[in-house]
């Protein structure tokens, strides 16, 4: 999803009764966070929870890192850019392929599979009413890459194949010359080197574009972006406590079904559970352990991604990896044979199975079976064997008594008991491990400063490419590359990869350096995710997708008269 993202899987949906949310059940799940809530540019005063009317779905979100697309790199912001902002392509899971969505079609591509060349649809504007052009485009794309940013993005290696980006993100020149406004209508995007999967790149939710607004106001952007999407926010950010979107009626597409999108933000996904319960929550994650029953009194979604009345519990693949991510800076963590061992010592079908009830599959490398299923991504130290981690160790010199690890996470997305578990795997082979929280904004910064030892992190599918697990994640240069994992030949590897225009060929090439990073394990995969949540039968059809987008621009709620309560119809 991306999306340069970090897969933090604590969405739920507020049911709104008798066709309009209750004020006393909004005010309510708007203070949950606790007594430190905070609005934008409010101080330490809470915001009124705002009035909103029939056809409002309301969203459960933890606290966003960013929802202005320029650093767009979890999914709990992107469900917001997603609903705000339209890229020039979108990813069509049910033909697996890209398809037009600003761009008026797919691009026309030049015979040396340089040059991208995409004519916009005519007519769009931004919320704010200014055109949607060329131009606009390109200012979006050089905000992602600029150095120049008050916090640089994460997320700018998305646009690394084009010509000119090293020089613009270096600051060593004020452009990127391969993204150029030919008029009005033309965007042409020329590549440093053919790369035959750029069209899925340019799926990604954050290449997007931006009103002069961006530039001019920068900080009032980032609270409350103007976007060319279907949604538009109808006030800043209200930080801990929500975020509001109502249906932008100049939209150039289809009119949503819904009236708008109310995002509460809230720190405890099994409160939004509560509320489904309670008849006020549209949409949640389903608690550890209660799949089944939840199956039992709400049906199985018929396809496993999309919530109807009576098929309500979605458990779809999805295209994320959940894993460990080892400080390469530590003493021990830095030593091969300690990640090795590491990755033995840990059940992970033990934890598939304990705490997501089969729902879930182990990983045996960093890429998803729904991306690539092929025995030659198959990381040879992903699979429990403890005494056989005990005997490198031994065979390495190594005390496990010496080591000590901070295992750290976040603390409002449910990986207590997974992580707990790893814990106690690591134990068990003489490892010592304490854990450490934190809330998710704050976690992804200290990502970026280095200051962890083994974290917890999940990767979605940014678009469902095999170069989007492997270059983000491992690549030297890559921004989310975190521990600094630097290995030449694979550098060397993904950029041959990239070149190949036989999707086959590419795929073998891709697969082969797969298999290169698992020898040195610089993560530690646990799991591949799976879809956990539960509809409520208001909702006639809502669609979250295997990359973990939400699709609001689809979603229908059946007449208000015919439910009167979460799960429940009159």
């Amino acid at each position: 999803m991306a999306f340069s993202k970090f897969n933090q899987p604590v969405v739920g949906r507020r049911q709104f009764v008798g066709g309009a949310l209750a004020a006393s059940a909004l005010a309510a799940l708007a203070g949950c966070t606790g007594g430190n809530q905070t609005s934008s540019g409010s101080g330490d005063a809470a915001a009124e929870a705002p009035a909103v009317g029939e056809g409002y779905m309301s969203f459960y979100l933890s606290e966003p890192a960013y929802i202005d697309p320029y650093n767009g790199q979890e999914n709990q912001g992107m469900a917001v850019i997603h609903a705000c902002f339209d890229s020039l392509l979108t990813w069509d899971y049910n033909t697996n392929e890209p398809v037009a969505l600003a761009a008026a079609a797919l691009p026309a591509v030049s015979e040396d599979g340089l040059t991208y060349t995409f004519t916009l649809r005519e007519g769009a504007v931004f919320h704010n009413g200014d055109p949607v052009d060329a131009a606009s485009f390109k200012r979006g794309w050089e905000r992602v890459a600029s150095p120049d940013m008050a916090t640089p993005s994460d997320i700018a290696y998305h646009l690394a194949p084009i010509a000119g980006y090293e020089e613009y993100h270096a600051g060593e020149a004020d452009e990127i010359s391969g993204v150029v406004a030919v008029d009005d209508y033309t965007l042409e995007v020329t590549l440093t080197a053919p790369m035959a999967d750029f069209p899925a790149v340019c799926c990604h939710p954050s290449l997007v574009p931006v009103p002069e607004a961006a530039l001019d106001d920068p900080a009032s952007f980032l609270e409350q972006p103007i976007g060319n999407g279907p949604f538009k926010m109808d006030e800043p950010w209200q930080h801990n406590q929500y975020i509001l979107c109502s249906r932008f009626e100049d939209y150039y597409g289809a009119a949503p079904s819904l009236n708008g999108v109310y995002f509460s933000i809230q720190a405890d996904p099994d409160t939004a559970y509560r509320g489904f319960q309670a008849g006020e929550m549209d949409f949640a994650q389903v608690p550890l352990g209660q799949l089944e029953d939840n199956i039992a009194e709400y049906g199985q979604s018929a396809d496993g991604f999309t919530s109807t009345p009576g098929a309500q519990v979605m458990t779809g693949t999805e295209l994320s990896t959940y894993y460990l991510i080892p400080n390469l800076e530590d003493e021990y963590l830095a030593m091969p044979e300690v990640r090795r061992a590491i990755s033995l010592a840990i059940n992970r079908q033990n934890i598939v199975d304990s705490l997501y009830e089969g729902y879930r599959e182990p990983a045996n490398s960093i890429m998803p079976l729904s991306i690539d299923n092929n025995e030659q991504n198959v990381w040879q130290y992903c699979r429990y064997a403890p005494e056989e981690a005990t005997q490198i160790l031994a065979d390495a010199g190594i005390d496990p008594s010496a080591i000590s690890v901070t295992l750290a996470y976040n603390g409002d997305g449910g990986h207590e008991d997974s992580m707990s578990a790893s814990q106690a795997d690591l134990q068990k082979i003489g490892i010592t491990v304490t854990q450490n929280t934190l809330e998710w904004a704050a976690y992804l910064e200290s990502l970026s400063d280095g200051a962890y030892g083994l974290a917890r992190l999940g990767w979605t599918a940014d678009y469902p490419i095999q170069d989007n697990f492997l270059y983000p994640n491992f690549f030297s240069t890559a921004d989310n590359n975190y521990n600094h994992y630097n290995n030449p030949d694979f550098d060397a590897a993904i950029l041959a990869a990239r070149q190949i225009a036989n999707e086959e060929e590419r795929r073998a090439a891709y697969r082969a350096a797969c298999a290169m990073v698992g020898d040195d394990m610089p993560v530690i995969p646990i799991m591949f995710y799976a879809h956990n949540y539960v509809g409520s039968a208001r909702m006639a059809s809502f669609n979250y997708d295997a990359a973990t987008i939400p699709h609001f621009e689809t979603a229908q709620m059946v007449d208000s008269a015919s439910t009167d309560a979460a799960g429940s119809e009159a």
